[in-house]
């Protein structure tokens, strides 16, 4: 479990590279029957900045932990992309959309921290 909790402070360090904003981490591993173990919720103000995000996980994580994500979707819209890493799917939003899927609602289970922003 260390190595994902690795992970996940890669991904948001990733994120917050690209000036990523309202970042929050939530921990599935207590809800029986979920994908994976956590969700890294992230978002910019623009698909070009989505699509920067994007990036800089995907180069981030794998120049500092060597692992690659298994699939990404999204990247055309650039409205909600994710990142499949295996235990943590990594979700970058528009402000918009993420109002509208509100998925940290959906999983109101799971326990939730929010990771304060940089400037």
């Amino acid at each position: 479990m260390n190595e994902t909790k690795e992970l996940v402070q890669k991904i948001i360090e990733g994120i917050q590279e690209k000036k990523g904003k309202d970042i929050v981490v939530a921990d599935l591993s207590g809800i029986d029957d979920t994908i994976c173990n956590y969700f890294v919720i992230g978002q910019g103000n623009s698909p070009s900045q989505v699509l920067a995000i994007v990036d800089s996980v995907r180069e981030y994580v794998r120049n500092t932990t060597g692992q690659k994500a298994y699939g990404i979707d999204g990247v055309r819209n650039a409205q909600w992309v994710a990142l499949d890493y295996g235990d943590v799917i990594v979700h970058i939003f528009l402000p918009d959309e993420r109002h509208f899927y509100n998925l940290e609602h959906l999983w109101a289970d799971a326990k939730l921290t929010e990771v304060p922003d940089i400037d």
